[in-house]
């Protein structure tokens, strides 16, 4: 494993198609653990840890480079490029959905398919067209939070975005790699995560798109907004789940969904 490899911890697992997975904010590559079974026979699976997960080294956290998804995107380049990936199939949790809209946008011939799950252009700006889901002064609050206390404010946020109480095996999961994130890396994260607006590259989306929304959690507003308004083909998929982590809390409905979405070409009329 080269440099880039080593800094984000990837792993290689099976052989195949090549299907990379990209976690969001306060998880690590764990959060893909009931997933990578189910792909291992037929996909060559690359997981990753996004830099500023706490699996990772914090003196690598470079604040400015990280202060848009394109840092991120970046890192996502440099790590098919070590790996000589030429073209793969994105997974994509939460925010980080857009690094690989960004990615596609950047490298078309490197992102064959988005598949997202729980995917958000834009947590925040609630207008009559668009509804993110908070309000500007939720977040400063959230904020305050984390600056004044980081270890409480995990303890409330993770039932929170997980759903459930503290005892769950969850929430309990989400809080560890929470917690392990250094405070003001989280916090600096969390910023870019909430005050991102990338509503305006979807046009410029031109891979296929499988939006997969939890039906309870992010406002559905938001999937219906990512499917009228990319530039390439999409569908989009509400799953009967309520948390923001599906894929720890529901496997059972995910993992079934994202193999069938792996398949599904929508780029061919239906038979």
């Amino acid at each position: 494993m080269g440099i880039v490899g080593e800094a984000h911890n990837v792993r290689i697992l099976g052989s195949g198609e090549q299907v990379i997975l990209s976690h969001g904010f306060g998880t690590d590559q764990s959060i893909w653990k009931f997933m990578v079974p189910y792909l291992l026979e037929n996909y060559r699976v690359v997981l990753y840890d996004n830099m500023g997960a706490g699996t990772t080294n914090p003196e690598y956290y470079d604040f400015e480079r990280y202060s848009t998804m394109e840092g991120f995107a970046y890192d996502l380049f440099a790590i098919l490029e070590e790996l000589e990936v030429k073209s793969c199939v994105f997974v994509g949790h939460s925010i980080k959905s857009m690094v690989g809209a960004l990615a596609s946008i950047f490298r078309s011939d490197l992102i064959s398919k988005l598949i997202t799950l729980c995917g958000t252009p834009s947590m925040v700006l609630n207008d009559k067209y668009y509804i993110g889901g908070f309000e500007k002064e939720e977040l400063e609050e959230m904020f305050e939070g984390m600056r004044s206390n980081y270890m409480a404010w995990c303890s409330g946020y993770a039932p929170l975005i997980v759903g459930g109480d503290m005892e769950s095996e969850a929430v309990q999961e989400f809080s560890r790699t929470l917690f392990n994130m250094r405070p003001d890396i989280a916090l600096s994260y969390d910023q870019v995560v909430f005050s991102s607006d990338m509503r305006e590259i979807l046009p410029m989306v031109k891979v296929p798109w499988h939006i997969l929304q939890s039906s309870k959690n992010i406002p559905p507003m938001v999937g219906e907004f990512l499917h009228q308004n990319v530039g390439g083909p999409s569908v989009i998929e509400l799953m009967p789940t309520s948390s923001h982590l599906p894929q720890l809390t529901s496997p059972d409905i995910v993992i079934p969904l994202i193999l069938k979405h792996i398949e599904l070409d929508i780029t061919q009329p239906p038979k």
